[in-house]
């Protein structure tokens, strides 16, 4: 191998390597963290039923937007505290998860986003959905989640709902 080649190889391995660990050595601002830790307790309490935190760190003018098939009951903008703990409810009068598996999550600022898979049962129809895949951005303000911006795969959810 030609010794300018190597070199540069070399050095550009080493830059590639010194990069990749800084940026994984960064630490969070407080800001960021905030929300991450915000959002992942949210998410937390909403999977242990524990209503009580859900609405601790809810804002009272918090919108849960759920993008998909609109024949399902619980799609589309729910505007208000009031309104986001109307669509918990049906939700979970339809909507049974039986696997959940956060893959990824990052946040900025006050935006988070989280990635993942899971599995449910829709009620209506007793029908399993079959694994699908999720995403979420979620905003916080003041400590309170103020946007929760759910996107699945739709497709297989409806498929399971409507039998």
């Amino acid at each position: 191998m030609n010794r300018r080649v190597f070199l540069t190889t070399s050095l550009g391995a080493s830059l590639a390597l010194i990069i990749g660990q800084h940026a994984g050595a960064q630490e969070m601002d407080a800001t960021t963290q905030s929300s991450f830790d915000t959002v992942m307790a949210f998410m937390g309490a909403m999977g242990t039923g524990d209503n009580a935190t859900v609405a601790s760190l809810m804002a009272d003018d918090m919108v849960w937007h759920n993008e998909g098939d609109a024949s399902l009951p619980w799609i589309g903008i729910w505007d208000g505290k009031e309104k986001v703990f109307e669509f918990m409810g049906i939700f979970g009068e339809n909507f049974q998860t039986t696997a959940w598996e956060n893959t990824d999550a990052f946040a900025a600022g006050d935006t988070v986003a989280v990635f993942g898979k899971m599995n449910a049962i829709t009620t209506r129809s007793g029908h399993e959905t079959g694994e699908f895949t999720f995403a979420l951005r979620a905003k916080v303000r003041d400590g309170k989640v103020i946007l929760w911006h759910w996107f699945e795969d739709s497709f297989a959810v409806s498929q399971a709902y409507h039998g």
